[in-house]
């Protein structure tokens, strides 16, 4: 279980040399928006699931932050998110990175979880961790230049939990001999966030 009071680093512009996260990295983003075209990319949060969390905040416009470039491009570390689409195109909009491999917890829960309709983090940090995390700064303004101590503990909560979360969704997924379809289903996620990217976003390309 991941630590109560978690351990959170802040850094502006990029990571610092020499961290390392091991083989899984758990990812998040915030946004001024939900309109990647628009609303600015503001801040990366990322964790080795050990209880700590390194957040990255961008100044407006300031996107070069080589060391992690570095590593959301290595394809020896397994990205973890919770709907993958959008923050693997927030990345690859405006950092200019390709992510993979990834893993979705939110396409995993879709797969397994088929006995109800709820498949937020809050809901499968309640159900499957016995976790409560809060979503109320969800909506606060990112872009601002000082992150409250608040925003920086529900951006945390984000990444926190998602090992854990991939561990129980493994196990319901090959119960249910749905592992290989979820692994299809994440190898494609690259290539659908850019076809939102490219203007395809509301448009089913497989309907008839």
């Amino acid at each position: 279980m991941a630590a109560a009071n978690p351990e959170i680093h802040l850094h502006i512009g990029d990571l610092p040399d020499g961290l390392s996260f091991g083989d899984s990295l758990a990812i998040d983003s915030e946004t001024m928006g939900l309109d990647l075209k628009r609303d600015r990319l503001c801040l990366l949060q990322l964790s080795g699931g050990d209880g700590v969390c390194h957040l990255v905040q961008f100044p407006k416009g300031q996107y070069d932050a080589p060391n992690l470039k570095a590593l959301l491009g290595d394809p020896g570390i397994t990205k973890l998110f919770h709907f993958a689409r959008f923050d693997v195109a927030a990345i690859r909009r405006y950092l200019e990175v390709d992510c993979a491999p990834v893993y979705c917890t939110k396409i995993a829960s879709k797969l397994v979880r088929t006995y109800t309709d709820r498949h937020g983090l809050k809901d499968l940090c309640r159900e499957l961790l016995g976790v409560e995390i809060s979503k109320q700064q969800q909506s606060s303004d990112w872009g601002a230049e000082t992150l409250s101590r608040d925003q920086l503990n529900y951006a945390a909560s984000d990444v926190l939990y998602l090992h854990q979360l991939k561990t129980r969704l493994d196990v319901m997924l090959e119960r249910e001999g749905r592992m290989a379809l979820a692994q299809a289903c994440f190898r494609f996620l690259p290539t659908r966030a850019a076809l939102d990217m490219a203007g395809w976003n509301e448009v089913d390309i497989f309907a008839h």
